[in-house]
């Protein structure tokens, strides 16, 4: 099946390179190529794009201001010069996020979380063991920690932690370091039993021990609950609803 592009930028070098990079994967195919985020929009409001390389910096209207806007974006691979959106990108659920000029090694990386996204949106069990298998839930998960993969049980994990280029898995016995970052993670996280609540933080929702202001204890520790995460983490902890 192939996957439709968007690509937006105000540099048409810029566009070329990602054409040029696309030109190794066949599965893909460009819909269309904007040189900003009002042409981009009307593009989505009337064509289904699965996957839109999106530029910050732009005339009129950011590339995070596009995205804040729309209700069901595709999946957003962020490219841009500037490395201080990260957080912002990450926060509005970018996939990746390509700091110019990107080589065709790091661009494959990309290829491959989308391929990976796409893959587990659109899988339907097609029989009736397949839908078992689709139910019955891991209970664990590996991470590299010093050159080993480590097994940790997901009951015992309290919080993880961003560290910049690292993560901290607190379990109930253990601080685990591992080379990584929230979005990656939370990939390998039940959405059910897990939830991010900060730009450097996901949390165990069992572990909930209690809410105080715009915190969340858990194991013993109070960890702030970020302005754009409030409303879900509310919603899915309280299960209060704030329009």
């Amino acid at each position: 099946m192939k996957r439709s592009v968007l690509i937006v930028d105000d540099e048409p070098l810029a566009i070329n390179v990602i054409v040029r990079y696309l030109e190794n994967f066949e599965n893909f195919e460009i819909i269309d190529q904007c040189q900003n985020a009002v042409d981009a929009f009307s593009v989505l409001s009337r064509q289904k794009i699965d996957v839109m390389f999106l530029d910050i910096n732009m005339p009129t209207m950011s590339g995070l201001d596009l995205l804040r806007n729309l209700k069901n974006p595709p999946l957003v691979v962020m490219t841009t010069a500037f490395r201080e959106y990260a957080i912002d990108s990450f926060e509005l659920e970018a996939i990746d996020y390509l700091v110019k000029p990107f080589s065709l090694d790091r661009f494959m990386n990309t290829i491959g979380r989308v391929e990976k996204r796409l893959a587990a949106t659109q899988a339907a069990p097609s029989t009736a063991v397949e839908r078992a298998a689709d139910e019955s839930k891991p209970d664990h998960v590996f991470f590299k920690v010093d050159k080993r993969m480590v097994k940790v049980m997901l009951n015992d994990i309290i919080y993880i932690e961003s560290l910049k280029d690292y993560v901290r898995i607190k379990t109930v016995t253990e601080n685990l370091i591992n080379h990584n970052n929230l979005v990656s993670i939370m990939e390998h996280l039940p959405e059910d039993e897990f939830i991010r609540i900060h730009r450097s933080y996901i949390i165990a929702l069992s572990k909930v021990q209690a809410i105080e202001g715009n915190c969340v204890e858990v194991g013993g520790k109070l960890l702030p609950i970020g302005r754009n995460f409030q409303k879900t983490v509310k919603s899915l902890i309280l299960n209060i609803d704030e329009d």
